[in-house]
């Protein structure tokens, strides 16, 4: 098994310092016209949504809308049942996220059944969720930690309340050696949790900001320990991701940027087109695409990604994450319309960066 535990590698901590210029995208080729949306494959725009959850979750959010939390108990015990601890992990964030503005039916669950660990993991995730966007939140995170104690004890097996005490230590500016704690038990339940890793990359970007290639090396080992359809796959593009929308650091070869996007498209293909439940790793794998001047590889993630857009990525760079996307995908059609001696389709552009589009 590789080592992706060696978390913290022996590096100093990397100065911000600024790129020599703004990284930004090829452009896409005039004309900016061409034949409908619809005739290429894609949903028209007005088909587009955003966030919609999937055939299991729906039902959930919308007994929770109506008061009740049954069913919401229900999805997220068979998925501990199961230790479909994917799905576990995205439904209790959706589910903490619904509770944050309409919370009857959690209140409801809480009072009849105080003790119950599904309870208790959508709580913990609501309470860092809600401590979060405070600027006391290292404060009031440290008074959330009994919630993800109690959170972890409910099911020993269960990866998901350790994605949250990874979280909640970053917010928190835990230590290394604390974090490292956290982290070799969350993977000691789930070697290859997407969630979990996806928390340590986010705690290394976050200590050594701008130190982008020790991210991704940390990435690229999790993906070569990890079996071919596991998620953990797109953990390079995830850091890749955060590399093309920072103007700090140093640069990195292009291409390993290439190989970590060839990764997530080989995932993304193994997904049904159109498919709520892979449409945050395409959204990212299409943003990435868009960023590297792929835009044949783009045009393929967002006839992929059919009509389910995600907020992320797109709400990094705006207030109105389906704006852009819709606006992205049409920059990504109209690129791929054009001539072969306008645009090549090797998919092998320019050094591509970020900013604005």
């Amino acid at each position: 098994m590789v080592d992706t535990m060696a978390l913290l590698p022996p590096f100093s901590r990397a100065a911000r310092t600024p790129r020599t210029a703004p990284r930004r995208p090829a452009a896409p080729p005039a004309p900016a016209t061409g034949p409908p949306v619809g005739g290429l494959g894609l949903p028209a725009d007005d088909d587009v949504l955003l966030d919609v959850p999937d055939d299991r979750l729906g039902p959930a959010l919308v007994a929770a809308a109506q008061g009740e939390h049954g069913p919401a108990c229900a999805l997220l015990a068979t998925t501990r049942q199961q230790a479909d601890w994917e799905r576990r992990d995205r439904y209790v964030r959706r589910l903490a996220a619904f509770a944050r503005s309409r919370d009857e039916w959690f209140l409801r669950w809480s009072a009849a059944a105080p003790r119950d660990v599904d309870l208790l993991t959508v709580a913990a995730q609501l309470a860092v969720d809600r401590a979060w966007p405070s600027p006391a939140r290292a404060e009031l995170l440290r008074e959330v930690s009994p919630l993800i104690t109690a959170a972890a004890r409910g099911d020993d097996r269960d990866p998901v309340p350790w994605r949250i005490a990874l979280d909640h230590a970053r917010g928190a500016g835990a230590g290394h050696k604390y974090f490292e704690e956290l982290w070799s038990a969350a993977v000691r339940r789930a070697p290859h949790h997407y969630g979990c890793h996806v928390a340590a990359l986010r705690y290394l970007g976050a200590a050594w900001q701008g130190a982008h290639q020790a991210c991704l090396d940390f990435a690229d080992r999790a993906a070569q320990d990890a079996p071919a359809a596991s998620l953990v796959q797109a953990l390079p593009a995830r850091a890749v991701l955060a590399y093309l929308t920072d103007d700090c650091g140093p640069e990195l070869p292009r291409q390993r940027l290439d190989a970590a996007a060839d990764l997530a498209v080989a995932l993304s293909a193994r997904f049904p087109e159109a498919d709520p439940a892979p449409a945050s790793l395409r959204n990212q794998v299409m943003f990435v695409l868009v960023r590297l001047a792929r835009w044949q590889d783009a045009f393929t993630q967002a006839r992929l990604i059919g009509p389910y857009a995600t907020s992320f990525p797109w709400d990094r760079l705006s207030d109105d994450p389906l704006g852009l996307f819709l606006t992205t995908r049409d920059e990504v059609r109209v690129a791929c319309l054009a001539p072969l001696s306008d645009h090549p389709r090797s998919e092998r552009g320019p050094h591509a960066h970020s900013g604005e589009h």
